[in-house]
């Protein structure tokens, strides 16, 4: 009798303390609502433009908060997130580099669009290998990407911007030339633009500076003394002549152009990591790599490269539950007619949890609040940084999508964007790590 009596007690105890767990949960849930509520409603900061907002677990159990998740807010490179999730669905461990055959005492290649071919700041060099050792003659086999230079709504006169290199099907040493101060002069890399580099009294530029002529490859820069510590990167105008001699030069060998299109048994080099490819595009922030991306997911389920294709495949086969289907037009972000909702932004981003399935690795890859990346000074310096998240740029326009770590071990989800403000963008950023110190302190 006695122990049926315990087993009776305790079988009413248990599922006691799980609902008063339950409802301490869902007043914290509550009452921490309520004081973001607040928050976003008294800032001087933050009442003045379109603001979204939305806070969850890291589950898809339900918003915490939300404040206009169900708009379209431009998200600049949060863009990148999206991106993000479709390599991790798409590509094998490393990033398939080139496609080639051989034949004879012939190896004929084309390009994935791989962003790591000869990156600067990026030390593998497996496709460099092939290549400059390979004892057969090389033919370079042009045209799968038949697309434009620039996505779709970029600007135009942001073309000389190093974040702003043209889009191509085999891309090298970021599609940039390279200028800097040696001994009082400017120097070139790659050399092979070295003839295209002329000094211009007309070059007016309120700093010392290269510019490039539109739609051409030559460069000038002003008059006078070159300053010590000048360093600049261009865009060069891609080509498939530019592309051929650059192999020439890079690989030291005579590499001939050929009309072919791609046999599908053709085979597969892979470069760098996908992992170290993801990682130096969120960091910084990479607008090269992440339009690059898209060719080398259209790579992998057709003949030609197409970042519109590649958007509409993935979000037909990987991103159809969104509860607000996006207007995704390029890799980057760097569009402003992308259209994403904050709702969509934390579904993914658990999406993107769930699929890597292991937080320090995700958290490295992403930039930490007051430690590295796009969020090293919009939050206190620190070595222990609670935010974990992607940011997106543009005149008027901040946001940042990401996780944040609660001082209880909770990790939440968010998604705060900022669309048209006038202010001081040093104020916005100023205002958000307030109210995620907040959340984290109390949640």
């Amino acid at each position: 009798m006695e122990l049926k009596k315990e087993y009776s007690i305790q079988s009413f105890f248990i599922p006691a303390l799980l609902i008063l767990l339950f409802l301490e949960s869902c007043s914290v849930q509550h009452r921490l609502a309520k004081d973001v509520s607040r928050f976003l409603r008294d800032s001087p900061v933050l009442n003045n433009h379109l603001v979204g907002f939305a806070l969850s677990g890291s589950d898809q159990q339900g918003m915490i908060y939300a404040q206009n998740a169900d708009k379209y807010f431009i998200p600049a490179s949060n863009t990148k997130l999206y991106t993000f999730y479709a390599g991790l669905k798409m590509l094998p461990d490393s990033i398939p580099s080139i496609r080639y055959i051989e034949r004879g005492d012939s190896l004929i290649f084309w390009g994935t669009g791989d962003p790591s071919f000869l990156k600067r700041g990026m030390k593998t060099d497996k496709t460099f290998r092939f290549l400059s050792t390979s004892p057969r003659r090389l033919f370079f086999a042009a045209g799968r990407y038949t697309g434009n230079a620039y996505g779709q709504g970029w600007a135009w006169d942001d073309y000389n911007d190093d974040t702003q290199a043209e889009i191509n099907e085999l891309p090298m040493l970021d599609n940039l030339v390279g200028f800097k101060n040696e001994n009082g002069r400017v120097t070139v890399d790659p050399q092979h633009f070295n003839d295209c580099l002329l000094k211009d009294s007309l070059n007016h530029q309120k700093e010392f500076s290269v510019v490039r002529k539109v739609g051409t490859n030559e460069f000038d820069y002003p008059p006078g003394a070159v300053p010590a510590d000048f360093m600049q990167l261009v865009p060069y105008k891609t080509s498939t002549l530019t592309t051929l001699n650059l192999l020439r030069d890079t690989l030291g060998s005579d590499v001939q152009l050929i009309q072919l299109e791609m046999p599908g048994n053709a085979k597969t080099i892979y470069n760098s990591r996908s992992e170290d490819v993801f990682r130096e595009m969120l960091l910084p922030s990479d607008n090269f790599i992440a339009e690059q991306l898209l060719l080398v997911y259209s790579n992998q389920f057709q003949q030609s490269l197409s970042s519109t294709d590649a958007i509409r495949y993935i979000l037909d086969k990987y991103l159809k539950d969104l509860p607000d289907r996006p207007r995704w037009v390029d890799g980057s972000g760097v569009s402003r007619m992308n259209l994403f909702s904050p709702r969509d932004m934390i579904m993914l981003l658990q999406m993107i949890d769930k699929e890597i399935n292991n937080r320090q690795k995700l958290f490295s890859m992403l930039p930490a609040g007051g430690l590295r990346g796009t969020l090293k000074n919009a939050y206190p310096k620190t070595e222990h940084p609670f935010v974990f998240a992607k940011t997106g740029t543009f005149s008027n326009n901040y946001n940042q999508s990401g996780y944040i770590v609660t001082k209880k071990g909770k990790i939440l989800v968010f998604s705060f964007m900022n669309n048209n403000f006038m202010g001081p963008v040093k104020e916005l950023k100023a205002e958000m790590a307030k109210l995620m110190g907040y959340i984290h302190d109390q949640y």
